[in-house]
């Protein structure tokens, strides 16, 4: 038996949102919007809290500053149930902070510190009580200086020898982003990246060529997200294939990544195949980009399967 369903390593933010912007304020003056928020943000925090959301015994592995916005971030996965017993609180450095512009079509641009981002790593033990899951997410490698290489591989491949599930992200990809993944790749059950993150790293290509690329390197199961076309699916198992996203009107995409890895964790945690696991991932991301922030309007496992079954979903381009 593992102490919960899913251990979040890695990157955590607190983010800090305003809606809708359409551009820098004037020098000395302000722009007024219709609403301002902050959020458990990053692809370790903002997965991690969704999965607590949605019903799952989570644990995070991260490293936050001894400031105001560390402790923010505390008590909020704290009073979503998330252990902490594995974050650090670090004196010297700051907690990492991004502040979002967001603009009318929902995209979004960042002032970003990384602080602690750049601090955090386990030792021998900290990667054995984070492999204590049935589900290990490992999500932020480009932006944890200290933890990405030999610490980033030694926790999945002590993930895999302990017969775990893993499942991988990472943010900003550039073209030398893929030094540090290529060796983790064969310890990578469920890889979720963005079609331009992937592409990034693949040196171009189709969704099904990308996805391939990162397969013939051992990824066991590619789930390649597509922004506003859903997501291209290629399994350890069976014929590849895409599925639509939700018509839905977009309010902000921050967090849809994230939300679509917790979306993927839930799935597996509850034994469905991968198709019906994609399409629930499908639905946490579409409720992420109703609201302002990394969990939007998010609220609940049923109200998701819910809308699951009852959201319309857009047509497949040919």
């Amino acid at each position: 038996m593992t102490a919960c369903d899913l251990s979040a390593v890695g990157f955590v933010v607190l983010d800090t949102l305003c809606a809708h912007a359409d551009a820098m304020p004037p020098r000395g003056g302000a722009t007024f919007v219709d609403q301002m928020t902050m959020t458990v943000a990053g692809t370790a925090g903002a997965t991690a809290l969704d999965c607590a959301m949605l019903g799952l015994n989570v644990k995070v592995a991260t490293e936050l500053g001894e400031d105001p916005m560390g402790d923010w971030l505390a008590s909020a996965m704290t009073d979503a149930g998330i252990d902490l017993s594995l974050v650090n609180r670090n004196a010297q450095v700051q907690t990492p902070m991004s502040m979002l512009p967001i603009a009318p079509d929902g995209a979004r641009s960042a002032f970003f510190v990384p602080g602690t981002s750049n601090t955090f790593t386990l030792n021998d033990a900290g990667i054995e009580a984070a492999c204590d899951a049935r589900i290990v997410h490992l999500g932020g490698t480009g932006l944890l200086a200290a933890f990405d290489g030999a610490r980033s591989l030694a926790l999945l491949k002590r993930a895999k020898e302990l017969g775990r599930t893993t499942v991988f992200d990472l943010i900003l990809a550039n073209d030398k982003t893929i030094a540090l993944v290529e060796p983790l790749l064969p310890y990578i059950d469920y890889f979720v990246p963005s079609i331009e993150e992937a592409r990034t790293m693949a040196g171009g290509g189709t969704p099904a060529q990308v996805a391939a690329w990162f397969k013939a390197r051992g990824v066991q199961n590619a789930l390649i997200t597509l922004e506003g076309d859903g997501v291209w699916v290629d399994p350890a198992v069976g014929d590849a294939f895409q599925l639509p996203a939700h018509k839905i009107d977009v309010v902000d995409t921050t967090g849809c990544g994230d939300s679509f890895s917790a979306g993927v964790i839930v799935g597996l945690s509850k034994g469905w195949d991968l198709a019906k696991t994609a399409r629930f991932a499908n639905t946490v991301a579409a409720h992420v980009a109703c609201g302002l922030g990394s969990q939007g309007i998010l609220r609940d496992f049923d109200q998701t399967y819910a809308a699951m079954e009852s959201w319309p979903v857009k047509e497949l381009n040919s």
